[in-house]
C-alpha cells in the first residue's frame, strides 16, 4: 500500500508499538484519518487471540515485525521514530523504558516528537503498576456505578466507555493537540500521558454538575438520563424485541403519548411519584404490538423513538444505508471512518494490516533501511 494522500492527516506519520485495546483503536483513527500509521508487531503477536485477518483496528495501517528483545531492535524502532511524528505505545509504566524506546530515547532522537502513552491508572499513582481492564478502571471512577437497573449490579457496557470512549479518543485528542503545538514556532515534542481513569471520569463532567446542583441523585436508575425516567429507557415489544423511548422535550413527548396511544390514561410526567405508574402504562402498551408495528407508527416522526437493532440489523436500516455509516471492504461489512470531512474524505483503504507484510514499503517510503534486516531470534 502507498502512503496515502487522503485525509485531513495525510502526511502525518505515525509508529504505534503493538498492544491491545485502546491503543490499537486510538492508531486506527489516526489511520482512518489519513495518517501513515506503522504498526510494529513482535514476532509473537500481540496476544488478542483473533486472526490477524479480523482484526479491524489495523485497518489503513501498515505493519513491520521487529522483536524489541532482539539485538538491535530498538535501534530499528528508534530509526522509525526519527522519522515520524507521533508514536503510541500502551505498555505499563516503565516497560518502555526498558526495551529502549522509552520517551527520552526517542526525543533524543526527534525532538518534535509526540510520545503518546495509553494505560490505564496512568504513569503515576499508587495503581500505576497494577495490572487491569475497562471494568476496573470504570468502576474506580464512578461511572461504572451509573449503569444498570437499581438493586442490581451494575451492567456493563461491552468496554466501549472505559477502553475506547476515556481511552482511545482521550489520547487521540491529545496526540493531535500536542502536535499542534509542536508545530508551532518554538514547539518542541512531549509526552502524552492518557489514562483510561482519567478519561473516564471526564466523561462524566455534566453529571457531577448535576450532581453538585441537587440534579442527580448518586445511585444508579433513579435520575433523567440513567434508566431511572419512564421517558428514557427501553420496552420490551410484542416480538420480545425493544423499543427505545428518548422524548425529553415536552413537545416531543406529546407526540410519543399520542402516537403510542396513551394520551388519555398517562400519568402527569413532572409527577415523580407517579414514575412507576407511568411506566407500567408505557410498557403494557409496547407489549401490544411488534417492533416493527411501533417502528412504522414512529418513523417519520418527532417523537424520539427507534426500534433497538442488533449489531448485524444495524447496517441494514435505511438510514444508516443511505449515509454509509457501515461499508464493505475485503468482505468484511465494518463501521465506516467517522467523522467526514468536506474538503478532505476517508475512507477504508485497505484491510486489517498482517503482521510484518508491510516491511519492503516501510523501509523504502520512510527511507529506513534498517527496519528489512532479517530479525533475530529472541532467547528469553
Amino acid at each position: 500500500m502507498a502512503t496515502t494522500e487522503h485525509g485531513p492527516l495525510a502526511g502525518v506519520r505515525v509508529v504505534e508499538l503493538a498492544g491491545i485495546g485502546p491503543g490499537p483503536f486510538a492508531a486506527m483513527l489516526l489511520a482512518d484519518l489519513g495518517a501513515d500509521v506503522v504498526r510494529v508487531d513482535r514476532p509473537a503477536g500481540p496476544g488478542l487471540g483473533i486472526d490477524p485477518a479480523f482484526d479491524l483496528t489495523n485497518r489503513n495501517k501498515r505493519s513491520v515485525l521487529v522483536d524489541l528483545k532482539a539485538e538491535g531492535g530498538p535501534d530499528r524502532v528508534l530509526d522509525l521514530v526519527e522519522r515520524a511524528d507521533i508514536l503510541i505505545e500502551g505498555f505499563r509504566p516503565g516497560v518502555a523504558e526498558r526495551l529502549g524506546v522509552g520517551p527520552d530515547a526517542c526525543l533524543a532522537r526527534n525532538p518534535g516528537l509526540v510520545y503518546g502513552r495509553m494505560t490505564g491508572w496512568g504513569q503515576d499513582g499508587p495503581l500505576a503498576e497494577r495490572a487491569g481492564h475497562d471494568i476496573a478502571y470504570i468502576a474506580l471512577t464512578g461511572t461504572l456505578s451509573m449503569i444498570g437497573k437499581p438493586g442490581e449490579p451494575p451492567t456493563v457496557p461491552a468496554n466501549l466507555v472505559g477502553d475506547y470512549a476515556g481511552g482511545s479518543l482521550y489520547l487521540v485528542v491529545g496526540v493531535l493537540a500536542a502536535l499542534q503545538h509542536a508545530r508551532t514556532p518554538g514547539g518542541t515534542g512531549q509526552v502524552v500521558d492518557a489514562a483510561i481513569v482519567d478519561g473516564a471520569a471526564h466523561l462524566a463532567t455534566m453529571i457531577h454538575g448535576m450532581l453538585a446542583a441537587g440534579g442527580w441523585q448518586d445511585r444508579r436508575g433513579s435520575n433523567l438520563l440513567d434508566g431511572g425516567c419512564p421517558f428514557y429507557g427501553s420496552y420490551e415489544t410484542a416480538d420480545g424485541q425493544y423499543m427505545a423511548v428518548g422524548p425529553l422535550e415536552q413537545q416531543f413527548y406529546d407526540e410519543f403519548i399520542k402516537l403510542l396511544g396513551i394520551e388519555d390514561r398517562a400519568p402527569d410526567r413532572k409527577d415523580v411519584t407517579r414514575w412507576a405508574e407511568l411506566r407500567t402504562v408505557v410498557a403494557d402498551r409496547f407489549r401490544t404490538r411488534t417492533r416493527a408495528e411501533w417502528t412504522e407508527v414512529f418513523e417519520a416522526t418527532d417523537a424520539c423513538v427507534a426500534p433497538v437493532l442488533s449489531l448485524r440489523e444495524a447496517p441494514h436500516h435505511p438510514h444508516l444505508a443511505a449515509r454509509s455509516t457501515f461499508v464493505e471492504h475485503g468482505g468484511l461489512t465494518q463501521p465506516a471512518p467517522a467523522p467526514r470531512f468536506s474538503a478532505t474524505p476517508v475512507s477504508v483503504r485497505s484491510g486489517p494490516a498482517q503482521p510484518g507484510a508491510d516491511t519492503e514499503d516501510v523501509a523504502r517510503d520512510w527511507d529506513v533501511p534498517s527496519v528489512h534486516r532479517p530479525r533475530k531470534d529472541t532467547t528469553d
